[in-house]
């Protein structure tokens, strides 16, 4: 059931002629903008693969990917839940040296996600992967890459600003780096999401860090899957969203595993199983490259700089009868 809200006297700052107008310009300047930043090739991507391989996305667990059967083959394939793992195997393939990586659209269906104003069973978000040398795997490399990212997401926002008048973003460059662990211990009575809140209030650009591990309160500040970055070296890069009063994740992004971090986060979360899936054995072995890599919501990104209420006035998806009712009773909308 989705969970709505719906700011008071909101009214779209573009018709939908124009939203459709400043969406292309948004994403065709942030792929130039975070392309120069991280120097980054556009490379294509695949919607599905083959279960077997270990290359689609666990993410939490327990979301059910989609599945279905290939008529010349006779054997099953799962849409991508991300590309996390098939950017590195690209990165490989394509004999990507340290310093060099790929960008590329991911799109997805996460068909038991919730239904609110940043959620949509309908994914699009830029995934992108860079090799990195073993010296490049500590948090001073993954702060610099964040302050990279932040930069191009500003940069397009002026540029955005710049084309359409009537948007008045302004985002933070200044990224406060906060752990997990810190943020349990400034808000112990709170839960994860409104200690994001709380902190962004404060910290308007924020990139949130070791995601993926226990807490000292023994639970989890977020789920992440054991096979793709590593706990200590991980985030995501948050803004305070004035318009919804919210902490409004754009990224999620880390220093990926190697084969030690990779063998200790399979054994702490219980997937051992993994082991002899052929992603899993060769990074174990050390044959794919270590690397650092993210996905930006296309979407997410959208709808934070155009200052929309609802990531349906940025995307086409299918909603729940609420969600359409009171969007258009509100006068939202959806595209």
């Amino acid at each position: 059931m989705s969970d709505l809200f719906l700011p008071e006297d909101y009214k779209s700052k573009l018709s939908l002629h124009m939203t459709q107008k400043a969406i292309g310009k948004l994403k065709r300047s942030f792929e130039d903008n975070l392309s120069a930043a991280l120097n980054l090739t556009r490379v294509s991507a695949p919607l599905f693969v083959s279960p077997e391989t270990g290359l689609n996305d666990n993410l939490n667990g327990i979301e059910r990917p989609v599945e279905f059967d290939l008529a010349e083959t006779g054997k099953n394939v799962q849409v991508v839940q991300s590309l996390a793992k098939w950017k590195r195997m690209a990165l490989h393939k394509y004999g990507f040296e340290r310093g060099e990586g790929i960008y590329t659209d991911m799109n997805a269906i996460r068909r038991d996600e919730v239904m609110d104003n940043l959620h949509s069973v309908y994914v699009d978000q830029w995934d992108w992967e860079k090799v990195i040398g073993a010296c490049d795997r500590n948090i001073d490399f993954l702060k610099d890459t964040v302050i990279s990212i932040v930069g191009a997401i500003c940069d397009t926002t002026d540029e955005v600003r710049r084309l359409f008048p009537d948007i008045s973003t302004k985002l933070s460059r200044e990224v406060a780096f906060i752990t997990t662990q810190e943020l349990e211990d400034m808000y112990p009575g709170l839960k994860p999401k409104a200690r994001e809140d709380c902190f962004l209030k404060d910290h308007p650009t924020a990139f949130i860090m070791k995601i993926g591990g226990m807490l000292d309160s023994g639970v989890k500040h977020d789920g992440r899957a054991p096979d793709y970055d590593d706990w200590e070296l991980n985030g995501d890069i948050v803004f305070w969203n004035e318009l919804l009063g919210c902490a409004h994740e754009v990224s999620s992004m880390g220093i990926r595993v190697d084969s030690e971090s990779l063998d200790r986060q399979l054994r702490e979360s219980g997937c051992d199983n993994r082991r002899d899936l052929d992603f899993h054995r060769k990074l174990l072995k050390g044959e794919l490259p270590l690397s650092i890599g993210g996905g930006i919501g296309q979407s997410r990104l959208s709808m934070l700089i155009l200052q929309k209420t609802h990531i349906g006035e940025v995307q086409v998806s299918v909603w729940d009868d609420k969600t359409l009712e009171r969007c258009s009773n509100a006068g939202i909308g959806l595209l």
